[in-house]
C-alpha cells in the first residue's frame, strides 16, 4: 500500500470533483490518501472528504508537517500551485507530480482526460524522477537582519511603489559585473526559464540542466541581455541610493508569492540551493515536445 498526498488548489477545483475522483480511484485500489487544500498561498489539512475547520489568514505562512510514509504528492492546479507545493515540501523531500487544471502547465504534465492511466502508472511505480535545482537567497539588511528563502522558479528583484527605474549593483563571485537601471532583474533556474524570464525576453533552458540565468526587466539601455551563469556562481545584488541620492524601495520575490522588502543599503546573496525538487513523470514525452506544443498553443 502506498500513501499518496493530494494537494489541491481550491480555486482551480472549486467543487472538489477532480480531487475526489483521484482519491476514490486510489483508495479503491487499496491505497491511502491524505488531501491538503492550498488556499491563498497557504495550506490546510483535508482528510477523507472532510475539510478542516479553519484556514490560515491571508498572507500567513505555516510550516506544514507531512506523513513519513508519503510516496508522492499529486498536485492539482497550475504551475503556480506546483511552485507553492515545492516550497511546502522543500524540507520533506517528497516528489511531486502535477495535474493540469491551469492554462500553460509547463510543470503539470497530467491532463484530466488521462487521469486514470497516469494513476495506474503511479500505483505501479512506472515513473521517472527528475531532480530540479533550486535557488537559495539570503537578504542582509542594514539593521543586521538576515532573511533566508528558497525558490524553484526564480528570485525577482523589482521596484516597489512608484513607477520609476531602480538602480542595482550586480556582483558575481565577488567581482563587479554591471550596474543595471531597469524595472528589476530576474535570477532564474532552468525550471523557471519558461516563466517570467521568458516573458522578459530571456532564454529557455532544459529543466534538468544546471545553470543560473540573469535577465534584466525592461532595462533602460540598448545593450543589456540575459547572462547565463554557472550553478557554482555566487550572485550578489546590492541596492544603492537612487536618483539624486534618494532611498530606493524594492522587493525580493521568491517564486511569485514570498515577498521580502528591501531598501538602499540592503543586499541579497543568491546561490544554487542544496535542496532540490523531485518531479515525477509518467509520460514518455521530451521537454522539447512539450515546449513545441505549449508554444503553438500560445501563437
Amino acid at each position: 500500500m502506498k500513501h499518496f498526498l493530494i494537494y489541491t488548489n481550491c480555486y482551480k477545483d472549486k467543487s472538489m470533483e477532480t480531487t475526489e475522483r483521484i482519491r476514490s480511484y486510489l483508495e479503491s485500489h487499496g491505497h491511502k490518501c491524505t488531501v491538503m487544500l492550498q488556499n491563498r498561498g497557504t495550506c490546510c489539512g483535508y482528510h477523507g472528504g472532510t475539510p478542516c475547520d479553519s484556514h490560515p489568514e491571508e498572507g500567513q505562512e505555516q510550516e506544514l508537517s507531512f506523513p513519513a510514509d508519503a510516496y508522492c504528492m499529486i498536485v492539482l492546479g497550475g504551475d503556480g500551485t506546483m511552485l507553492q507545493a515545492a516550497w511546502d515540501v522543500k524540507k520533506a523531500n517528497i516528489p511531486l507530480i502535477g495535474v493540469n487544471l491551469g492554462t500553460l502547465g509547463y510543470m503539470t504534465e497530467v491532463e484530466p482526460g488521462c487521469m486514470e492511466e497516469a494513476l495506474d502508472q503511479l500505483m505501479a511505480g512506472e515513473v521517472e524522477s527528475e531532480s530540479r535545482m533550486m535557488l537559495n537567497g539570503r537578504i542582509y539588511g542594514q539593521d543586521g537582519s538576515v532573511i533566508q528563502d528558497w525558490s524553484l522558479n526564480d528570485i525577482v528583484i523589482s521596484r516597489s511603489g512608484a513607477l520609476q527605474v531602480i538602480k542595482l549593483h550586480v556582483y558575481v563571485n565577488g567581482q563587479f559585473l554591471k550596474d543595471y537601471s531597469a524595472d528589476g532583474v530576474i535570477i532564474t533556474t532552468p525550471t523557471g526559464s519558461t516563466g517570467y524570464n521568458l516573458s522578459a525576453g530571456g532564454p529557455i533552458a532544459e529543466p534538468s540542466s544546471r545553470l543560473i540565468i540573469l535577465t534584466p526587466i525592461c532595462p533602460h539601455t540598448l545593450s543589456s541581455r540575459s547572462i547565463i551563469l554557472s550553478p557554482e556562481d555566487v550572485i550578489e545584488i546590492r541596492i544603492p541610493p537612487g536618483r539624486d541620492g534618494r532611498r530606493q524601495q524594492v522587493t525580493a520575490n521568491f517564486d511569485g508569492s514570498h515577498v521580502v522588502p528591501m531598501s538602499t543599503g540592503d543586499w541579497i546573496r543568491i546561490v544554487k540551493s542544496e535542496k532540490t525538487t523531485e518531479i515525477l513523470s509518467v509520460n514518455k514525452v521530451s521537454f522539447l515536445d512539450v515546449l513545441h506544443r505549449k508554444l503553438r498553443e500560445n501563437e
